[in-house]
């Protein structure tokens, strides 16, 4: 087995390590499995999550497995641990991988600083996978920092937006119960056909449901369940809480999830994850401007015609930079009209690369230039923001994507005001979108 790094025993902050600089409240975040506790009666449980990440993807049609599969150039497993890393009172989770790929996702941990997650070989199956899992927490062995815990979360690897209130709500049921399970109303109704491929009968679906993940369990009761069960559950089984039910005689709780609980199966449900990470991480921008005094200036005009262009869109001012970043936000938008070209951009950019911002995510960062064509020549203009090529090629190299924007100012108020609207449509358009293919590229409002 694969032991994480060393030092994490205790619950860690929530999600990988930025330098020290955190946008959760853990503490918040942590009181609530407690507090479910103390209602109970009792401490909070210890808590440790399994992830099977053994699988070939198939179903998928490439050649990589889909947990190993990229997402904005992250792989998809990534998104899943960091999910539940962001929950401070998971202490340990333990992914089961196929020995070919074990090298690839130790590479993975180090490079997105998962730091409590442990390794595992994979079975043959998802079951064997689980089990080994399992037999990794149950074991006590030396200079291995897992211990057994009371409640197991088993999850798959490829369910990356499943959240904290969801496995609040497993972990706790599953204490009381034994087993718990997330579970979703049926999309199509279930038929069984019959030997000649006609219909038998169907079942009746709004008295059914779909079992999902994440599933909880006391940890002697699904350990138990899993040292009894027969070669033919390991080989052909998929369904946890079955074999609780069947070998230790435990009814699962079921609790009704989220809609983002799918599973990414196919291929077009990367592209489907991909649309929503990019509209998570587009819901809030930080305008950073070098007009501090004067209200009516054009930087804050655009950045009025941003709130009213993005009306579902947080859109702050950047007078506390520090806290913006603190926050974890990925979209920025930075105003050069004082200052000369590039000045005011190239300090934000110094600040991202410092606070290493962009290890999980790609930061958006628009350089808006406003163009005085009365006193400028328009050629020399566009030849002294050209550099911004130059930036945008090194700092992708960490994962900030640079765009440059350029605006007509001063002009009569009607054309003006044309040219903020549209650079404020394209600014939404860079930051939904946030398509590497503009990357260095001017744009022209």
């Amino acid at each position: 087995m694969q032991s994480g790094p060393p030092g994490g025993s205790g619950p860690a902050e929530p999600g990988p390590r930025l330098r020290g600089l955190r946008g959760a409240h853990p503490a918040a975040s942590a009181s609530s499995l407690s507090g479910a506790g103390a209602e109970a009666g009792c401490r909070a449980p210890a808590v440790a999550a399994v992830l099977p990440a053994g699988g070939s993807g198939e179903r998928m049609g490439v050649p990589t497995p889909k947990q190993f599969c990229p997402i904005l150039e992250r792989p998809l497993i990534s998104y899943t641990l960091q999910a539940l890393e962001r929950v401070p009172w998971i202490k340990d989770i333990v992914v089961a991988v196929t020995g070919e790929n074990m090298e690839a996702m130790k590479r993975i941990t180090q490079r997105y600083q998962h730091e409590r997650v442990s390794l595992v070989e994979s079975g043959v199956t998802r079951h064997r996978s689980i089990f080994n899992g399992l037999k990794a927490l149950a074991e006590d062995q030396p200079n291995c920092r897992l211990s057994k815990p009371e409640v197991v979360i088993i999850h798959d690897a490829v369910r990356p937006f499943v959240e904290e209130d969801v496995l609040l709500k497993v972990v706790t049921a599953a204490k009381e119960h034994g087993a718990a399970g997330a579970i979703r109303p049926l999309v199509s109704t279930v038929i069984s056909p019959s030997a000649d491929g006609c219909l038998d009968h169907s079942l009746e679906r709004a008295s059914h449901r779909a079992s999902e993940m994440p599933q909880a369990f006391l940890f002697d009761v699904i350990y138990e369940a899993y040292r009894q069960c027969s070669d033919y559950d390991l080989e052909f089984g998929t369904e946890c809480l079955h074999l609780a039910l069947k070998y230790c005689h435990i009814k699962a709780k079921l609790v009704e999830g989220s809609p983002d609980l799918w599973k990414v199966t196919y291929k077009r449900d990367l592209y489907a994850a991909e649309s929503i990470i990019k509209e998570r991480i587009s819901q809030q921008i930080c305008v950073v401007m070098d007009t501090k005094e004067d209200e009516a200036h054009v930087g804050h005009r655009l950045e009025e015609m941003l709130k009213n262009e993005l009306n579902q869109v947080k859109v702050t001012s950047g007078r506390d930079l520090q806290q913006i970043i603190l926050e974890q936000c990925y979209s920025f938008v930075c105003v050069n009209v004082m200052t000369s070209d590039f000045e005011e951009t190239q300090i934000l950019l110094n600040m991202l690369e410092e606070r290493n911002l962009s290890i999980l995510y790609p930061v958006v960062v628009i350089s808006v230039h406003f163009l005085d064509y009365k006193s400028v020549p328009f050629g020399q203009k566009m030849e002294n923001l050209m550099q911004i090529r130059e930036f945008a090629k090194e700092v992708k190299k960490r994962n900030i994507l640079l765009y440059g924007l350029l605006i007509y100012y001063p002009q009569d108020e009607q054309k003006l005001q044309e040219s903020l609207r549209q650079g404020a449509t394209i600014i939404a358009a860079i930051i939904k979108e946030r398509n590497p293919g503009l990357i260095g590229q001017l744009l022209v409002a």
